[in-house]
């Protein structure tokens, strides 16, 4: 079983910022040993591992299972099946009680045709894990390879007994409540529960499987935690039947829905038309209802408001239980209009008025280099994954030219980074600080044995930037970013420009993987606690801008980066 980070599969993934559950500040890297020595035949490598371990046991991390379960990963994606084999097999030994490490022995085994060594694996790891669904459904294709898994389209009008919804109900709100170290820090315990039952009481015989989740979704989203979910709604859009979802691509600007892609309703709506309701609703009824369903972290709208804009098409169908057919009345006019069905399913993940950067990280320079832009797309770059060193020498080298261009002013963008590993973060808060720091405040998770990085206090690079700063940020940033901007604004590092954003210093990370026992719908569930030092900010609230900059319909159509172009003309104005 792979472990991931920043996104949830359909199987068991640990805590997102967990620091890979050692203080990789004290012990060296036992995969980077491996790594090291990739001249020595596998076999020589694990006896090399066993002599350091016996003469050396406080030298490495050892007791790294996440890294080591991700080195013998890597090796699997290669096709070196029989490293990976030794891996897994050494890391079934290293860690017998652990189910994660069967599981993945059960995955080499069965590529390799060992299906009698993987069923005896899966099995052990189904057994030190009942909640493991991957080692279930293994199990049951092993002993008859004839299954074939349920399809996603399949089950949008299925009928499930109306006791079995109840009963799934029943486990949902049992292992949220379970697993979630804060369930009840934004919802009241009463609220929650009764929340439970009123959604028990509308299951009926007709019920179906996309009713059910339009449920589940609202439930989850009670919580208030950007960790706990469903499925991010992929699994909602799959089974959508295309005739069924909303015809138009909208955005909610300023409590007004706008079309922004009539698709194939061209001959009939214009682009830039606001839509007052939809089938007799008021528009921002349809919202209100929506937001419902949508998660976010304590009580911050602008992700939810992010959230529609990209899935609008497939919430507005599941927000009006499934209409067979549209009819919109626009501002200015009371005539209702009859939309065509849709002929495809479209979403639009990025917004086309940012910079994208390859590989999320990009470094620009504007007014002679008297300014540069850093943006950071995502701090999705782990010490276990070996993608760290990519970030640390990308900011090392920005910092490097930075400074030798001798910049006035920096622009940090982190626009839609969902966050990731706080090693990145801590890296380039030390080139930004000028006093030693500690970047957490509290970090609770299962299993903890020791300090983590970021729990103890690190120095400022001696070649820190000491121009001036700014900030860009909206509601998409998560996460680690929320403790990066925390932490900036605790400090008042610099100008914070935009809107409200989608995290702060309070953070439930992590995440357990489950699926409900009779409609087999897989959800997330956040399992662990990191606040970061910001501890006088509020916990309800993302992290609020210096200066409020929204963009307009006619901006987003123009694709003309409101909040950017703002600050560049802020920063061109202090300069004269």
């Amino acid at each position: 079983m792979l472990v991931a980070c920043g996104f949830n599969t359909k199987k068991q993934i640990p805590a997102e910022e967990s620091g890979s559950f050692s203080n990789h500040n004290k012990k060296l890297s036992i995969v980077q040993m491996f790594k090291e020595n990739e001249h020595l035949p596998m076999k020589e490598r694990i006896e090399l591992f066993y002599k350091l371990k016996k003469e050396s046991p406080n030298s490495y991390d050892f007791e790294n299972e996440v890294a080591l379960n991700f080195y013998g990963y890597q090796k699997l994606w290669n096709n070196e099946d029989e490293d990976a084999f030794l891996i897994f097999k050494m890391i079934v030994l290293e860690f017998p009680n652990s189910s994660n490490a069967y599981d993945s022995f059960g995955e080499i085994c069965l590529k390799t045709g060992e299906k009698k060594q993987a069923l005896i694996n899966y099995k052990k790891s189904l057994e030190l894990n009942p909640d493991n669904f991957n080692a279930e459904d293994q199990i049951a294709y092993i002993l008859n390879p004839k299954i074939k898994p349920e399809n996603s389209v399949d089950k949008f009008s299925k009928v499930y007994k109306a006791e079995e919804y109840r009963q799934d109900l029943d486990q949902l709100a049992k292992k949220i409540t379970a697993t979630h170290p804060n369930v009840f820090k934004f919802i009241s315990e009463i609220d929650f529960w009764k929340l439970i039952e009123e959604k028990k009481k509308l299951i009926t015989a007709t019920t179906t499987f996309a009713e059910f989740i339009w449920h589940c979704d609202e439930i989850i989203a009670c919580v208030n935690c950007s960790h706990t979910s469903v499925s991010g709604f992929y699994e909602e859009l799959e089974m959508l039947p295309t005739a069924l979802s909303f015809p138009l691509q909208t955005r909610w600007i300023n409590d007004q829905l706008f079309v922004v892609d009539p698709m194939n309703n061209e001959s009939n709506v214009k682009i830039k038309t606001e839509i007052t309701s939809i089938n007799g609703v008021p528009t921002i009824d349809v919202l209100k209802e929506i937001y419902k369903h949508l998660p976010s972290q304590g009580y911050i709208e602008t992700t939810k408001r992010h959230l529609f804009n990209v899935w609008s098409t497939c919430l507005i169908p599941y927000a009006m239980n499934f209409p067979e057919s549209y009819h919109i009345t626009l501002n200015g006019s009371s005539e209702s209009i009859k939309l065509n069905k849709a002929q495809e399913k479209r979403i639009q993940h990025k917004d086309p008025s940012i910079q994208h950067c390859e590989k999320d990280l990009c470094l620009d320079f504007y007014n002679n280099d008297k300014t540069a832009i850093l943006t950071l797309g995502s701090f999705n770059y782990y010490k276990f994954r070996g993608s760290y060193a990519y970030f640390k020498d990308f900011i090392d080298s920005c910092f490097l030219e930075i400074n030798s261009k001798k910049c006035k002013n920096l622009i940090i963008d982190v626009r839609g980074n969902g966050g990731g590993s706080q090693s990145a973060s801590i890296h380039l808060l030390r080139y930004l600080l000028d006093e030693p720091f500690t970047y957490y405040s509290n970090v609770q998770f299962e299993g903890k044995k020791e300090k983590i990085e970021g729990e103890e206090s690190v120095s400022p690079y001696k070649n820190r930037y000491q121009g001036k700063l700014f900030f860009l940020i909206d509601g998409v940033g998560n996460s680690t970013t929320g403790h990066f901007m925390s932490i900036a604004k605790e400090l008042k590092l610099g100008t914070i420009i935009g809107e409200e954003l989608g995290s702060n210093q309070f953070c439930s990370a992590g995440g357990k993987t489950f699926r409900l026992s009779h409609t087999k719908l897989i959800y997330t569930v956040a399992d662990n606690t990191h606040e970061s030092m910001a501890t006088s900010l509020p916990d309800e609230t993302g992290i609020l801008p210096d200066i409020y900059i929204t963009q307009s319909v006619d901006d987003f159509l123009n694709r003309i980066d409101t909040v950017k172009e703002y600050t560049l003309k802020l920063v061109d104005e202090n300069e004269k």
